[in-house]
């Protein structure tokens, strides 16, 4: 076996390797129910909550929101359930598997997409804790404060890696679920589904489409970290087990806490709150009745958030080491630690105007992750049938060059420019399709764009070039 090819050691506690092979012959890991749990875990938060809650901020009823929340869920979801099912039959972590279908600077280009995503999702996720930090304290504690005190309860899980993070997800979800069953319960008498009078509109339906994206946005998002939480599990997987557990994981508290958030704002003074001080409010408000009980259950709320940044923690540590040899040199936890203080001096100035924070971002996830998958999909399915040359995975002359996969992700993001609808900027087909606000199609465009470029360009590369053969068809 080659000498990148390892076991995943500690050292104190903490996981001394990252990006590093994994021998089947050292797996440990044999609770496969852990790919439901991990991400049940992961989306079983007060994120998920707020990001229904969006909904009502888009002028969007009840059932056109709870449909939005199903369809486009389970679109969001599939590439992050089959990414999964390469951690036990690679033994590599996600980002280094896009090496195989970028090449070594490909590679690099796409870990700084994801780093940045990563940076980002936890920013949005320490904004959240901190605001209901705030809420809970009647003020006392400023929301910089809930900000800061989030990131550090997160770091101490992340730094110590693999075993630790699976070990917290296991259980994390038990209380939350508790939580929000006994909020529905109290809170379900004040909920209004009333359709929205702009379902057959021009303006629902961009409403529809804007929302459908921060909801598919959300669920693949997961997708660029997938394989990282299972690489330590034996090569002979159910590959069919992997997929389903994680499809349901996180299907099925998305789902579930998207549509709670969407019925807490059907309640008009409810909304309202969420609209002008953002998800930490709003849970305030729904748990008022509850006196001192409600208090406490905020304070798990609260916690609840760590569940959900453990993830982008511990991948961005990862993804930073796919940037080359120097920086996988320096321990995965190191850069892990480096992330959380960027993220929270990111965190801290902004945690005003939330709720469109929330929305551009999670648009803006959705459009570079759809053409990077559909890529890697291609790929395996179409170019690889599957079979990757696993030992070649860290060596650049063995890798392809990657060009076709750069150039149709750039093509891609040309679809998404196209179809965007942004505060800022809306794209031309954007605008067609919706009026001056446009009709947000971004990541649809980007998917066509840079699904039909790699299927013509990739094939161009490995007639044309001995490096872009590696590992095609064989194993």
């Amino acid at each position: 076996m080659a000498s990148d090819t390892v076991a995943i050691p500690e050292e104190h506690g903490l996981e001394t390797h990252g990006i590093e092979r994994v021998s089947p012959t050292t797996r440990t890991h044999v609770r496969i129910f852990d790919n439901f749990t991990m991400w049940l875990s992961a989306n079983l938060v007060l994120s998920t909550v707020a990001l229904g809650a969006l909904a009502s901020v888009l002028g969007l009823g009840f059932w056109d929101g709870f449909i939005a929340i199903i369809l486009f869920n389970a679109l969001g979801v599939l590439p992050v359930a089959f990414f999964s099912t390469l951690g036990p039959k690679l033994g590599l972590r996600q980002m280094t598997i896009s090496r195989f279908s970028f090449g070594w600077v490909g590679g690099i280009i796409m870990a700084v997409f994801n780093v940045g995503a990563c940076i980002g999702w936890s920013t949005v996720n320490v904004i959240i804790g901190g605001q209901l930090v705030n809420a809970l304290s009647n003020g006392a504690i400023p929301g910089w404060a809930g900000v800061l005190i989030i990131a550090v309860l997160t770091t101490l899980v992340s730094i110590y890696g693999y075993r630790y993070v699976h070990r917290y997800e296991r259980y994390a979800w038990i209380p939350l679920a508790i939580i929000f069953v006994i909020m529905f319960v109290v809170s379900v008498q004040r909920f209004n589904l009333t359709p929205s009078n702009t379902t057959l509109t021009l303006t629902g339906l961009v409403s529809f489409i804007t929302f459908g994206g921060a909801v598919y946005g959300f669920a693949t998002g997961w997708s660029s970290y997938a394989a990282d939480y299972n690489v330590n599990q034996p090569e002979n997987t159910p590959s069919s087990r992997v997929f389903w557990l994680t499809f349901l994981g996180i299907f099925i508290p998305c789902v579930l806490l998207e549509t709670l958030g969407l019925l807490f704002t059907t309640n008009a003074p409810w909304g309202k709150v969420y609209a002008a001080d953002g998800g930490g409010a709003l849970m305030s408000a729904v748990v008022q009745p509850l006196g001192g009980f409600g208090t406490l259950i905020l304070v798990l709320l609260a916690l609840s958030v760590i569940a959900n940044n453990i993830p982008n923690d511990y991948s961005l540590g990862l993804s930073v080491q796919v940037f080359g040899k120097t920086f996988q040199r320096v321990p995965r936890w190191v850069w892990t630690l480096i992330g959380a203080v960027i993220y929270v001096a990111i965190a801290i100035p902004n945690s005003a105007n939330f709720a469109r924070t929330l929305e551009g971002f999670l648009l803006l996830i959705a459009y570079w992750l759809g053409p990077w998958a559909i890529i890697l999909i291609l790929e395996h399915f179409v170019f690889r049938h599957g079979h990757y040359n696993v030992d070649d995975w860290n060596t650049p002359g063995r890798l392809p060059i990657g060009w076709a996969a750069i150039v149709s992700m750039a093509i891609g993001l040309v679809g998404v420019v196209l179809g965007a609808a942004q505060v800022k900027f809306v794209g031309p087909i954007a605008q067609a399709l919706g009026g001056p606000f446009g009709m947000d199609v971004g990541f649809e465009l980007g998917v066509i764009f840079a699904a039909v470029a790699y299927l013509i360009l990739r094939r161009i590369e490995i007639n044309s070039s001995p490096r872009g053969e590696v590992g095609v068809g064989g194993k």
